[in-house]
């Protein structure tokens, strides 16, 4: 293709390189014939008559530049690329309209526009292939700004355009677009090769025709043996399926692929691989190829395993380390039996910590939670749950679910059991008919968490904060950086928390 490949270009079509490289070092003295082609050049004279402008070129937009093939009211023969209108026509179906340049935020600081030649209205026919490879575009220019071309004037413009395809076609000049075609395509093949990752493309449709030097030095395979679907059979067996599952899905969205899995080595060991796609659209939309890359992650893979497993180890071992306390408690409460009372309250309130803890620490696929470790609702479910009953929730939490973290787990979990704690030994949990409900919402950056008790005997201001409360206090101020208003209704206690969300999760 003429176009930068590395850019906006569609890669790898299936272009055989060895047939266009030998065309290139005709193309240079081919050029000269080309611009002065006299039946190309009455092409541009007519458009430029028919559309009333001033300008007509015929344009084959290529890597750094566009050339003229024939111009008509310009003394150029070509101008860099990053300047080419055509560069942007050629990617259309249509005639592209650009009814007054200096108003179009892709030309508007165009030197073309803001120069000497002033540039205000365009209109270019795209010159496709047969191949469906874009090669520039048939264009009038005039100096003055219009509102578009008349239904003539665009139906003409048209027929040009397929008499000027039909003479690039010819023998005599097709040797310039072989030529271009090869040099776009060894260009990609060069870039691709000297990547570190392994590149592949395919057709719309999934088919996978192209894969870089390093996909077979990989692999070991031999080239083209894994065209089509052949890819599939070097992955592992287990991932084979899963594989497959999601390049159907993107295939059939439209959506990015990426997924992790084995990809057999040359060597027959099976290594991680993280496999990623994007589709290449054209102006409608509509998916023109994929372009994939495949990265080998294998050495990443183990040292988060192992990190993983260590993470599991040292949490398994501090959860251990709160039953050695509770233990511990419980022992100097036999030993001491006025203690006893003391002890069952330190005693819970370690258990309420494991089990936090337990709640956000690293899991196994074996062992981790059903609810989101990040979750909210997740947390105050496992805190609650010795509070609940088989036939009813005496505990009901609704309202937003919001992130949290390890951070904020701990003075969540100690704030919520002392309230639990309170409510069944003065409030709504001490009678069977007695319920909670803890609300969430979110309000801006701040997190709102009411507990409100519900069925329970007639409270009171206490006269002095006892343990609990100022423990309540120090996770909700102190800890978390938020407020704590304690509402002390005849129908039950309500406590509103007001928290930054910030607080609750690093993310």
């Amino acid at each position: 293709m003429i176009n930068e490949l590395s850019t906006d270009a569609p890669i790898g079509h299936g272009w055989r390189v060895d047939e266009g490289m030998r065309a290139i070092a005709i193309a240079e003295h081919r050029i000269e014939t080309l611009r002065d082609d006299s039946a190309l050049k009455k092409i541009t004279d007519f458009a430029a008559i028919l559309c009333d402008a001033p300008i007509a070129l015929v344009s084959i937009v290529e890597a750094s530049r566009q050339t003229f093939l024939s111009r008509t009211g310009l003394d150029a023969s070509e101008t860099p690329r990053e300047t080419s209108f055509c560069a942007h026509a050629m990617f259309g179906t249509d005639i592209m309209i650009v009814p007054d340049a200096t108003l179009d935020p892709r030309f508007s600081d165009n030197p073309l526009v803001t120069g000497d030649l002033g540039i205000r209205f365009y209109a270019g026919m795209p010159l496709i292939s047969d191949g469906g490879i874009p090669l520039g575009s048939l264009c009038i220019i005039d100096r003055t700004p219009r509102a578009d071309l008349t239904d003539f004037q665009r139906q003409g413009l048209k027929v040009l355009a397929a008499d000027v395809l039909n003479r690039l076609s010819d023998s005599r000049t097709s040797a310039i677009a072989r030529a271009t075609i090869a040099d776009s395509e060894g260009r990609f093949r060069t870039l691709a090769d000297s990547m570190p990752q392994m590149v592949w493309s395919t057709r719309p449709d999934g088919f996978h025709d192209y894969y870089n030097a390093r996909w077979y030095e990989f692999t070991g395979m031999f080239p083209g043996s894994t065209d089509g679907d052949a890819w599939n059979d070097i992955f592992h067996p287990e991932d084979q399926a899963r594989a497959w599952e999601q390049w159907r899905h993107s295939l059939a969205t439209g959506e990015p692929y990426q997924i992790e899995y084995r990809l057999r080595h040359r060597d027959g060991t099976y290594r991680w691989t993280l496999g990623r796609a994007l589709p290449m659209v054209d102006a409608e939309g509509a998916i023109m190829r994929w372009i994939g890359t495949c990265t080998d992650i294998h050495e990443q893979k183990l040292a988060s395993e192992e990190r993983e497993v260590i993470a599991q180890e040292l949490s398994h071992r501090i959860k251990n380390i709160f039953a050695v306390i509770s233990g511990l408690i419980s022992f100097a409460a036999r030993a001491n039996p006025d203690f006893r009372p003391i002890a069952d309250d330190l005693r819970q309130r370690v258990t309420a910590l494991g089990r936090a803890h337990d709640f956000v620490r690293p899991h196994s696929a074996r062992s981790r939670p059903e609810a989101r470790q990040n979750s909210l609702h997740g947390l105050l479910d496992a805190l609650f749950q010795p509070y609940q009953t088989v036939d009813t929730a005496r505990v009901r939490i609704s309202g937003a679910d919001v992130a949290i973290d390890d951070r904020s787990a701990t003075p969540l979990a100690l704030l919520f059991h002392e309230l639990a704690t309170n409510a069944v030994k003065y409030g709504a949990l001490s009678r069977d008919t007695g319920h909670v409900t803890v609300i969430s919402a979110v309000d801006g950056d701040q997190i709102v968490l009411t507990w409100r008790e519900h069925g329970g005997p007639d409270v009171s201001r206490p006269e002095t904060a006892g343990f609990g409360a100022q423990l309540i206090d120090l996770s909700a101020t102190r800890q978390l950086g938020g407020t704590v208003v304690h509402h002390w209704a005849e129908d039950g206690l309500q406590v509103v928390l007001t928290v930054g969300r910030a607080a609750l999760s690093r993310g």
